[in-house]
This record gives C-alpha cells, structure tokens and sequence, in this order.
C-alpha cells in the first residue's frame, strides 16, 4: 500500500492531545475516554497540528532520532491506525 505522505494529519474535533501528569504521559482525551500513549506515539502526537504533512512529521523525527530504524513505516502506521480509531483525519 502506498501511504500519501503529503496528508496532513488533524485530531478531530472533540479530542486533545496533552500531557497527564497524573498518568506522567501524553494521553489523548476524548469524550468517551482517555488513550494513555507511548513514548514513540507520544513523539508523533507531539507534531501533529493541522499545519505539518506526514512527511514534514517524518522529517523533523529523522531530525531528533537520527539513524532509527524504520521511523517513517512506524510514522505511517501510527496513522493508519489513529485514523482508524478516528482520533485524527488525514486531509
């Protein structure tokens, strides 16, 4: 499958991305609930802003984890599965 790095991913309306000090992680809050994230999906939250393309994301990651394996299919995939869980929309 060939992923449209050039989308830019936006968390819908209704969810916030924040850190928890009680949680001491990033969790993304939505009405029903709270998603406590990991640090790499915590990375990615971090950029996403309605502004930056999937490779602008991937690019500035690249910047701080030089030489990681793998970032930008992790990066997709973390968009793929947040869009399936319909935490952000890919425009």
């Amino acid at each position: 499958m060939n992923f449209d790095r050039n989308l830019k991913p936006v968390w819908r309306r209704g969810y916030r991305f924040q850190y928890e000090p009680a949680q001491n992680a990033h969790v993304l809050l939505y009405p029903e609930g709270m998603v406590k994230l990991n640090e790499s999906a915590s990375a990615i939250g971090s950029l996403i802003d309605g502004e930056r393309s999937v490779a602008a994301i991937i690019d500035q990651l690249n910047t701080q984890f030089p030489g990681a394996p793998e970032l930008a299919e992790d990066v997709e995939q973390f968009m793929l599965v947040a869009r399936e869980k319909h935490w952000i929309d890919l425009v």
